[in-house]
């Protein structure tokens, strides 16, 4: 009997991560929840310094030895198999190791310190394929050069036995993608992927993202601060401040209804089609709080325009509306509770 699939292939819960910096505590992501949806694109988007990487790298396990997940569950809903809780297992448990670069694949956000300098390009690949699926040296190394010729290396063949430093940084990229993409996860997790690429490298490198998503069915998580890139590749995104997700919702929710006073300044900061030429981009108000500050209130309340009192002196509770759309915000909860 065929299992019915869950419209969510992850689904994090109330996440928690801090690290330990000596007699420092650093809540770095504090009760994280968002959805990915089956085949769809995620955006988590905000400030540097607002916990987009941790969340991610604790999804995954990834993280430093300082630091642990606290509390919260990350819930994989696989095609094939029983629902995982990722957050009760160690970074180096098997079933970990299992998933990791198999099931769920990440981008990491600069190639030119993940990729070993000391190996080829093609023996880079080939390990992280031949770790999840038995197949012999050159089946492996088939199988990645058809992926290196889709992603639009030139002369697959012989780049396959060439080194990092042979690349330019869009071609790194390109490896990068092809690592992650190499055992066709279910879940590819992209953190900044074209950071100090050109605006030509990096549409390339978008395209190709989505026509890998629209040709595997893969899930996509895409973290960045870019809100152009947000509105080119996502189909819902997650707003986070200070370590929450302070509105979550689908992309048009997010770009024409925007409820968090966060949300709206992030969009009045940059730049969209139809503006005038002469109109200036506003600036949010003051600077992001050092990670270690223990807030009474709203961690944004500060550099709120519409701050109340009340603001500063109790963490704020998510509010539902219908539609799905979601927001934590103190100004909604007086609205819904009339």
């Amino acid at each position: 009997m065929e299992n019915t699939l869950n419209e969510n292939v992850l689904e994090v819960k109330d996440l928690q991560t801090r690290f330990r910096v000596q007699k420092r505590v650093v809540n770095a992501v504090s009760g994280v929840t968002f959805e990915l949806k089956r085949g769809k694109v995620l955006g988590i988007v905000g400030e540097s310094g607002c916990g987009k990487s941790v969340t991610a790298h604790s999804v995954l396990q990834l993280l430093p030895k300082v630091g642990h997940i606290e509390n919260g569950s990350v819930m994989y809903y696989p095609k094939d198999g029983e629902p995982i809780d990722l957050s009760k297992y160690g970074p180096k448990s098997k079933e970990i190791r299992k998933i990791r670069g198999k099931d769920i694949s990440m981008i990491f956000q600069d190639p030119m310190t993940t990729l070993n300098p000391v190996y080829t390009i093609g023996d880079q690949i080939v390990e992280n394929l031949r770790k999840h699926e038995k197949l012999t040296k050159t089946e492996a190394k088939v199988r990645v050069i058809e992926l290196l010729k889709k992603l639009g290396i030139p002369n697959p063949e012989i780049r396959f036995n060439e080194y990092p430093h042979q690349f330019s940084g869009g071609m790194k990229q390109r490896v990068m993608i092809a690592i992650a993409m190499i055992c066709n996860p279910e879940i590819l997790i992209a953190d900044e992927p074209t950071t100090a690429l050109d605006v030509t490298i990096q549409a390339q490198i978008l395209g190709l993202m989505r026509s890998l998503q629209e040709e595997h069915g893969t899930s996509i998580i895409l973290i960045t601060h870019n809100m152009g890139i947000v509105a080119q590749m996502c189909d819902d995104v997650a707003v986070m401040y200070m370590g929450r997700v302070v509105e979550f919702g689908t992309l048009k929710q997010i770009f024409t209804e925007p409820k968090h006073p966060y949300t709206t300044a992030l969009l009045r900061s940059v730049p969209v089609l139809g503006m005038d030429s002469d109109e200036d981009l506003e600036t949010i108000e003051g600077s992001t709080p050092d990670a270690s500050t223990v807030f009474k209130g709203c961690e944004f309340a500060e550099r709120c325009k519409e701050a109340r009192p009340e603001c500063f002196k109790r963490f704020p509770k998510d509010t539902f509306f219908e539609d799905g759309h979601r927001v934590r915000c103190i100004l909604y909860e007086e609205n819904e509770n009339g």
